[in-house]
């Protein structure tokens, strides 16, 4: 029956037919904390000859039912202290109460607050607003209901019916709750206000090493052992008392049952009353492991490169002035009659020249800007070569085992190939300093796709392994974090330059290879290189001898640009005195004007790679449309250019790396003139 045929006359009836006429009075208990909602239900009721009592809470409601039980309660759900579902649920317990009909009335006008009202027990539920008519309609049933002779018997019966409803809706419920709880790819957990766990679905069980039954009852902090000690209690402690969000985001390490560590992205809210008290957290976790060390490969990639960079740019400062001292050092040793004293003091002076060369060549390799002069090797062959050497230069107490297997061939620098392998086992003899087992061991091996995700330089196929281990003293995680970085030594001061390693890492990467570690504490350390596999190529010959001794002088006509002048004045200087015409320019600009004022040929154009503004590619290319006779050697510090693609050197480029020698470089430009230029 609708509001309003409810609150017409029935036929018959006169048109002054009202409630008192045809029920009998009723009080009513009206409990709501909010005096504007009491008064609006008293004004509504009024009509009907109602009488009320009135109650701002769930206690106070109790004690009035006690002392005066009403005919009806219009119960209001959240209220300071007791909420309305535990006022009503009370009632509904206690025999002397349980008849009195209820009425819930609810801000909330959704299945869930209808489910839950209808749960604890009410008869009737009502949202706001309320209509005036609903609410005397509603109230009107009620109570007629309740006067009926049978009223207890119809309100078990169609609480019992209710109650099957909502246990088989609930039982579905249950069963969609529970697929979704335990299928989820992401860790879920319900934990207690003490940090219990109260449950745990299987993918958070397999995320850390446990069934989810071993977890249940435990504390969060003492089953998993978070790095941050105290650190997820205190959390969840503040979320409970409303001191934090009711929504926390964080990232922490938790360790596995088998002491691994696991990172988590742990996304915790809390599940609270109706009336607001805090009931449980619900924590999901996310397993962000792979994530994290990606992003610490990121970084420590980033970091490598920009050191590399510095160590390229001071090598490149370096080697022009090398070029000054060790030329002009060699030129006046050249002047100087054998016997002469002077010439042993420049002889130190040139030794020690070389070393401080030799130092920027390992910068440079670190920083993969190295020239290198590639071809198929077999590194097997490279090792045995070696052996003997490897054996005098680590000493008796330590005992080598190579382990030589079969392998591919693989395109590499041999005379690179060799420093890396030196560099590697003399890391290795240093770890060792009361002896112990050295190994250097070689094989094929497939790097899969898997290995691949977590080696983010790995390119995945066919490769060639080397690996150097030892029984020495291991390294903590601290100094593998920074073993590969220029001048990080763990020695002592004075017996150690940190560039070994250094060194080792970026020949192999500069190679196309990967370098990675494995160390521990008083165990031991292993270094495994691969190298992708050459497959399909021959082997190389070794190249031959340069040739005897020859006439280097000349007669014909070079430019020469460099930008730094000490440089381009050595340089002029040297070739002037085997004979050469010279003329010199600082920039690009200067060696166009140069080639528009000289008429005559211009043999061979040597220049710097790296100049403000135009480099000496670009110069190179721009002349080479006026003068397509002209020869070109380059020459560079550094190897940051398209003259030399990643540092590997093109077989039809001239190229002189500084620092400059005199022989050095008058050698490769007169070989350079007498070639037939390629076509």
């Amino acid at each position: 029956m609708s509001a309003e045929a409810a609150e017409r006359p029935r036929s018959g009836s006169n048109a002054k037919d009202t409630k008192a006429e045809h029920d009998p009075p009723a009080n009513v208990l009206i409990v709501d904390d909010e005096p504007h909602n009491r008064l609006l239900a008293e004004t509504i009721l009024t009509k009907e000859g109602y009488t009320f009592q009135i109650a701002v809470t769930g206690e106070e409601a109790l004690a009035i039912v006690a002392r005066q039980p009403p005919d009806l309660v219009l119960l209001d759900i959240v209220m300071p202290g007791m909420g309305g579902y535990e006022v009503a649920k009370r009632l509904k317990a206690n025999p002397a109460t349980r008849s009195i009909p209820l009425i819930i009335v609810s801000a909330l006008e959704d299945r869930e607050a209808r489910m839950l009202a209808l749960s604890a027990g009410a008869e009737d539920f009502l949202a706001r607003p309320v209509d005036a008519s609903e609410l005397r309609v509603r109230v009107r049933n009620l109570l007629r209901l309740k006067a009926c002779s049978d009223y207890h018997e119809r309100y078990v019966e169609r609480l019992e019916m209710e109650v099957g409803l909502r246990t088989a809706d609930l039982a579905a419920s249950e069963r969609l709750y529970r697929s979704t709880f335990d299928a989820a790819p992401l860790g879920i957990a319900h934990v207690s206000l003490d940090g219990r766990w109260q449950r745990v679905n299987q993918h958070l069980g397999d995320m850390l090493g446990y069934s989810p039954h071993e977890l249940l009852g435990s504390t969060v902090q003492d089953q998993v052992r978070s790095e941050e000690q105290g650190g997820d209690a205190e959390i969840l402690r503040k979320m409970a008392s409303g001191a934090l969000s009711r929504h926390v985001v964080d990232e922490r390490r938790y360790r596995r049952r088998d002491g691994r560590f696991v990172w988590v992205r742990v996304n915790m809210s809390v599940h609270r009353e109706a009336d607001g008290r805090a009931q449980f957290f619900i924590v999901v976790f996310e397993d962000i492991t792979e994530r994290r060390a990606l992003e610490a490969r990121v970084r420590q990639a980033n970091k490598m490169d920009a050191v590399g960079q510095l160590a390229s740019g001071i090598a490149h400062d370096f080697n022009n002035l090398l070029s000054v001292i060790l030329s002009y050092g060699e030129l006046l040793t050249a002047d100087l009659k054998e016997g002469d004293p002077m010439r042993d003091e420049l002889e130190e002076i040139r030794a020690a020249g070389l070393r401080a060369a030799a130092l920027t060549k390992q910068l440079l390799a670190f920083s993969r800007q190295q020239p290198l002069a590639p071809r198929i090797v077999n590194l097997g062959e490279v090792i045995a070569g070696m052996e003997k050497m490897l054996r005098r230069l680590i000493g008796e107490d330590i005992v080598l085992t190579a382990i030589v297997g079969h392998t591919g061939q693989i395109m590499v620098d041999s005379g690179q190939m060799e420093q890396v392998i030196m560099n590697l086992v003399v890391n290795a003899r240093d770890a060792l300093p009361q002896g112990g087992h050295l190994t250097i061991e070689t094989g094929d091996v497939v790097l899969d796709d898997a290995y691949a995700r977590e080696h983010a330089e790995v390119t995945p196929g066919p490769h060639v392994m080397l690996a150097v281990s030892d029984t020495g003293v291991g390294m903590d995680t601290v100094t593998q974090a920074r073993i590969f970085e220029p001048f990080f030594t763990t020695k002592e001061a004075g017996k150690g330059t940190g560039l070994g390693l250094a060194t080792v890492f970026g020949i192999v990467r500069q190679s196309g290879g990967t370098i990675w570690l494995y160390s521990e504490p008083g165990v031991g350390t292993t270094f495994k290189v691969y190298f992708p596999r050459a497959e399909g190529l021959q082997l190389a010959r070794a190249p031959s001898a340069p040739p005897d001794v020859r006439s280097l002088r000349g007669t014909e006509t070079i430019l020469l640009v460099e930008d730094e002048e000490q440089v381009r004045v050595l340089v002029a200087a040297i070739l002037r005195r085997y004979g050469y015409h010279v003329l010199d320019a600082q920039s690009g600009g200067d060696a166009f004007l140069l080639c528009e004022q000289h008429g005559a040929t211009i043999h061979l154009l040597l220049t710097d790679v790296v100049m403000p503004r135009m480099s000496g590619r670009q110069l190179a290319e721009r002349l080479l449309v006026v003068r397509p006779e002209m020869k070109v050697v380059y020459m560079s510090g550094y190897t940051n250019d398209a003259v030399v693609r990643h540092g590997i050197l093109n077989s039809t480029i001239a190229f002189v790396q500084k620092p400059i020698t005199p022989e050095a470089l008058v050698r490769k430009v007169r070989d350079t003139l007498d070639s037939v230029r390629a076509r």
